[in-house]
């Protein structure tokens, strides 16, 4: 892989300034009109757009009725991309979520005609994935990486973008299956939806009403995304800054002096996943270099559901953001020390 991309972004055109900003106006409008589906969430919102632009897909948490759903609809809408719903049960299957073969006449002749399931979308919501069975979560993997479907040994792509973003209730309440690692690793992000204060239960209820869903008028075109998400990957990534990252993911492992508690680390996607992120956070920024900042930003939604606690770690009440935050403290953002005068310098 890295053969392959290596020669692209070593020749990718700079991105200049007028470019970021025209970027960064593209992702305000749509950061408000998704203010308007969701309220007091828009640091929840912020990483949603930062994981769509690094072309991740994205695992959405909290107890239902919070509006996991609703904002991903409004993403749809205010994109104007085709998006797919499908709600996961435990009698799913996974021909539900591909398509399947089935027998037609064609031509005078009877054969088998595949018949494209709910994933060949721009964006497909996976909802509540967690209630269905490990083997109809499996259905995803393909896709979610290479972005295609195998179905009786033909292969078929899928649409470009292709955005998976799902929503999982608590592992604690009934009904529900832990998602295997192999898929929560295909999450370039796992962010966490947390409950209303008092104040935007009251804008709720005055703005709100139960079957009734919130306007959102189209922001952006495809051609617009799409040469947004070009941009992206146009940000500089500095060498001092993927060395950063590098330490920080090997930080993880087991053995290293800040990884107490951690069973099983994070992977090399998860370092291409941080890069991605780093990158689309700049440009948000209006910035067209990835920074130390960028990197620390989006490190807890990227990191946190590739590690997995040993016992001990759990009885002792750790968690893995705390790991993160740990890791962010204690792994220094450059690889050798300053120099003793600008050690010692009061800046």
């Amino acid at each position: 892989m890295t053969t392959d991309t290596a020669p692209m972004l070593a020749t990718a055109e700079p991105l200049t300034e007028a470019e970021a900003e025209a970027a960064a106006a593209s992702v305000q409008r749509l950061a408000a009109a998704l203010n308007t589906v969701l309220f007091g969430q828009e640091q929840l919102i912020e990483m949603v757009i930062v994981g769509l632009l690094a072309r991740g897909h994205i695992l959405l948490e909290g107890l239902p009725g919070l509006g996991k759903t609703e904002l991903v609809k409004g993403l749809s809408k205010a994109l104007q991309l085709e998006s797919k719903r499908v709600q996961f049960t435990p009698d799913l299957l996974p021909g539900d979520i591909t398509g399947n073969p089935l027998l037609e006449e064609v031509e005078g002749s009877r054969r088998f005609v595949f018949q494209q399931g709910p994933v060949f979308a721009n964006i497909v919501l996976a909802d509540e994935i967690n209630r269905a069975s490990p083997k109809t979560q499996s259905a995803l993997l393909e896709a979610m990486q290479e972005r295609r479907v195998t179905v009786m040994g033909q292969t078929h792509p899928l649409p470009t973008p292709f955005f998976v973003l799902a929503t999982q209730n608590p592992i604690e309440l009934e009904g529900t299956y832990p998602l295997p690692e192999a898929q929560l690793d295909r999450f370039l992000f796992k962010l966490d939806v947390p409950s209303n204060d008092v104040a935007t239960l009251e804008r709720i209820v005055l703005q709100r009403e139960i079957g009734v869903e919130p306007q959102v008028p189209q922001v952006m075109t495809a051609e617009e995304l799409a040469a947004v998400l070009g941009q992206v990957r146009r940000v500089y990534m500095p060498p001092t800054v993927a060395n950063y990252i590098a330490r920080l993911v090997q930080a993880t492992h087991p053995g290293e002096p800040h990884a107490e508690g951690v069973k099983f680390a994070a992977s090399p996607r998860a370092a291409l996943a941080l890069a991605a992120a780093a990158k689309a956070k700049a440009l948000c920024g209006r910035r067209m270099n990835a920074s130390y900042e960028d990197v620390r930003a989006v490190a807890a939604a990227v990191l946190r559901h590739r590690l997995v606690l040993d016992y001990s770690a759990k009885l002792e009440g750790l968690t893995t953001d705390g790991v993160v935050h740990r890791l962010l403290e204690r792994v220094p953002a450059h690889d050798k020390p300053l120099p003793t005068s600008l050690a010692a310098a009061k800046v």
